[in-house]
Parts: structure tokens; sequence; C-alpha cells
């Protein structure tokens, strides 16, 4: 349940989303129907160069004013992300999105206050400070249980303070 960032399009000109992206194929085919190669790069990732395609195109305006013609750069996780952005679309994730968001935003911030120390690490190296962020984390669940009344009665079982 993560919201994808939709592609930006500087100053009104085609998305990457007007583009289609056939991973299988190693290929990306503009709204004009020109196909480039996905170049791979070291990392994962890759790149489609358009350009001497774009020097006569009729969208040319509308799609890039770069010299050397458009060019898309597909993530590693391309896949990933075009299936993110599809479900983004979809109201009902969305409904189920909006309904729990709120909460884990709140809890988040919640653990970023200052009283809590979120913000800053308090030790060095990323083994300290993930120890000491659930540290944190679990203090901060303890809190709550005791504002909700919960207790521990036996080993493994939990009961409300009305109970």
């Amino acid at each position: 349940m993560v919201k994808v960032q939709p592609s930006s399009a500087p100053q009104g000109r085609f998305s990457k989303e007007v583009f289609t992206v056939d991973l299988q194929a190693g290929q990306v085919t503009c709204p004009n129907q020109v196909r480039a190669t996905i170049r791979p790069q070291g990392d994962g990732s890759g790149v489609a160069y358009f350009g001497a395609s774009c020097t006569d195109c009729p969208l040319r305006a509308q799609c890039t004013t770069a010299k050397d013609g458009r060019r898309i750069n597909v993530n590693p996780h391309e896949e990933h992300l075009a299936r993110g952005r599809e479900l983004g679309g979809d109201p009902n994730w969305l409904a189920r999105y909006r309904a729990t968001r709120p909460k884990v935003e709140r809890k988040i911030a919640h653990l970023m206050r200052r009283r809590h120390g979120g913000r800053r690490a308090r030790v060095r190296g990323t083994a300290k400070i993930d120890a000491d962020f659930s540290l944190l984390a679990a203090a901060v669940n303890l809190a709550r249980l005791a504002v909700l009344g919960v207790r521990s009665t036996v080993v493994g079982q939990w009961a409300t303070a009305g109970a």
C-alpha cells in the first residue's frame, strides 16, 4: 500500500506514461509510434534515446526541447512502478489507501517528534541506529498500550483495564 509518484512532465509536455515501455523486448515506443532500444546501464537501469527520430517528428513541440531529442530513463524497478501507478488509479485501492494512510503518517510523525529524538541519530553506525530506532518504536508502542489500559495478565495474554 505505497503510493507511487507520478511521472513528471516539464512545462506540460508528454510524461513518461504516454510512452510504452516494453521491458521484455527492451524497447520504448513514443506517441508517434517510433521505437527506441533500451540501453542497459551498470546499475540495472536503462535509457532509451530517440535522437534523430525527433528531428522531423510532428509531436516534437509537445515532447521535448532537447536538441538531441527525447530520452526516457528506465528504472531498475520499472515493472513495479508501472504496476503501482496502475493500481493508484483504481478507486477501490485509493479508498483503502486513504483509510490507512493517515494512521501510518501520524504514527511516523509521533516517532519524529523532538521529545522522542527520531530526527537525529544519537549513536553512530547503521546497526546501532536501527537498534535505537527499534527501541524508540517499542517505547512508543508501550506508551500507547498504557494509554489504552492494556495490561498483561498471564504470560502471552492481555486484557484491557475494564476486563
